[in-house]
């Protein structure tokens, strides 16, 4: 079976959720998933809706997840030795060194990412994720692309596991380089494979029994050379993404699906507060057909004119509808303010700088009101995400190879994603417990200085090269010190021995006594 074969047999059971992503995508960002399932729109006019609140809404909530899965200024994840290798094959002691070794590793991560599109793309599948409830995320020599639900469809088994994965775009004839039929729709191939401009190539995804993945592309059912690729099954590029999962679907279901009802009767208010404002608004001059004033005199006067006629022969039309507006108006509120909640709009903090305070606090909030969305953003994209960062930093020689078995990247899901910022915080509240019940003096007692320094160090990330002594550099200066003040209590000593009573010839008369003369020879 052929790749284009494969995506039209499974994009029967992806039309219901395809269907259910247009409709919550009309209610907030018309742009992201439109129901024209072909490669190429040629400027077709979006619809608008009559209120902007979803689209407030998604992109809030976007710009939220984003600041909890990449936070920047600190690392999602960290590496850590297993403890159990601790003490076999590592000496505990040097534990403190391996993490700031690993704390420089990950702040070469993260410099590889910021100088990277990560963001942008990873931002750009957020939106896709609350508005359509799926996106593709490929992470390719190139930058990470992001596939929307109308150009991929999926296969899953029973737990969620993915087996297949069939993408469809469109591609410039120049750039695949080799012979391609000229579309026509008489040879019996499909009108969407091509245009005079483009080619559309799919591609195939499929995980194989030994356990990695291999993906190829075909064009005209033809499979394009040098185009087969294999990953391990843990760091595979392709990271088929979903906001929330039911049992034995191969999609997922959105934030925007599950407010649906909310949004379309908003929307019907809006529309209905928007036109009837504009009936209410508009002035209509309503002459009697038996009085002496001529409409055509009205009509034509200008402001502050002086035209002849009486007063009550011209009357004005008002609708008399405020109190059908304000009822209205209400309920638009009452579901506007329901939708802010939902999507966590309400709660925003302007600041030129995020703090890792402000990190956890998003984060724990994502956790209450979504639901734990953010674990499954943890299991779905986070890990495999590092996985393959790190496998493609580890083959450029960019990083140092990691002993799996060894060393294992954690990342810490949920409340505690800070990476090792938690550390340093878990830290911080220890060793001050310790100074508040003990005092400080048996703080200074029974904990190394010099070891909380290291593990400070590496929970903020900070290179202590040349910046923390060594303990050689410490056990040198000690001993330069010593022979100082040794070297100083013997001067000091010489000093006093000088000044002494007797050697001191002022007060020690004896030592300045002439000489007596000897008795002279008696003769």
């Amino acid at each position: 079976m052929t790749a284009r074969e494969r995506y039209n047999k499974l994009s029967t059971s992806r039309q219901q959720f395809l269907d259910k992503a247009v409709d919550c995508s009309k209610l907030t960002l018309p742009y992201l998933i439109d129901d024209d399932t072909s490669t190429k729109q040629h400027h077709k006019s979006l619809s608008v809706p009559w209120q902007s609140v979803g689209a407030k809404c998604v992109v809030t909530l976007a710009a939220k997840l984003m600041l909890a899965v990449l936070p920047p200024q600190t690392s999602f994840f960290k590496l850590q030795v297993r403890d159990d290798k601790l003490g076999k094959e590592f000496d505990p002691e040097i534990r403190s060194d391996i993490d700031l070794s690993f704390s420089k590793m990950e702040r070469m991560v993260m410099d590889y990412i910021a100088a990277s599109n990560d963001r942008v793309a990873i931002h750009q599948a957020l939106k896709h994720l609350i508005v359509g409830g799926n996106a593709l995320v490929f992470m390719g020599k190139d930058g990470i692309k992001t596939f929307p639900l109308t150009r991929y469809v999926i296969n899953r088994d029973g737990n969620g596991n993915v087996l297949e994965i069939v993408t469809k775009e469109l591609i410039a004839r120049e750039v695949l380089d080799i012979e391609l039929p000229t579309p026509n729709p008489n040879t019996g191939i499909d009108e969407n494979d091509g245009t005079h401009d483009d080619v559309t190539v799919y591609t195939h995804v499929k995980l194989t029994k030994n356990g990695r993945w291999e993906w190829h592309q075909e064009a005209f059912d033809k499979i394009i050379p040098e185009t087969k690729s294999t990953a391990p099954k843990n760091a595979s590029p392709w990271l088929p993404l979903r906001f929330n999962t039911v049992d034995g679907e191969d999609y997922g279901r959105g934030r925007v699906e599950e407010f649906l009802g909310d949004l379309k009767s908003l929307d019907g208010l809006s529309q209905s507060l928007i036109e009837g404002a504009a009936a209410a608004s508009k002035v209509v001059f309503l002459v009697s057909p038996s009085s002496t004033t001529k409409p055509a005199t009205i009509a034509k006067a200008g402001n502050g004119a002086i035209v002849q006629g009486r007063p009550e022969d011209v009357a004005v039309i008002q609708v008399g509808k405020t109190a059908d507006f304000s009822t209205a108006a209400n309920m638009a509120n009452a579901i506007e303010k329901r939708l802010l909640e939902a999507f966590l709009v309400m709660n925003i903090r302007q600041a030129e700088r995020v703090t890792a305070e402000e990190v956890r606090l998003t984060q724990l909030e994502l956790e209450q009101q979504l639901g734990g969305i953010f674990s499954l953003l943890t299991v779905e994209f986070l890990i495999p995400y590092l996985d393959r960062t790190l496998l493609v930093l580890q083959r450029s020689n960019q990083l140092p190879k990691l002993p799996k078995d060894i060393v294992r990247p954690t990342i810490v899901a949920g409340v505690n994603a800070l990476g090792r910022g938690q550390d340093r915080e878990s830290l911080t509240q220890f060793v001050g417990t310790i100074a508040q019940t003990l005092g400080p003096e048996a703080m200074m007692t029974y904990l190394n200085p010099l070891e909380a320094i290291k593990r400070l160090a590496a929970s903020q990330g900070i290179d202590v090269l040349n910046l923390v002594k060594t303990e050689e550099q410490m056990a040198q200066e000690q001993q330069q010190a010593q022979q100082a003040q040794m070297q100083q209590s013997m001067v000091d000593q010489a000093g006093q021995l000088a000044s002494a009573p007797m050697m001191d010839p002022s007060k020690n008369p004896e030592l300045n006594a002439p000489e007596e003369e000897a008795p002279p020879i008696q003769q």
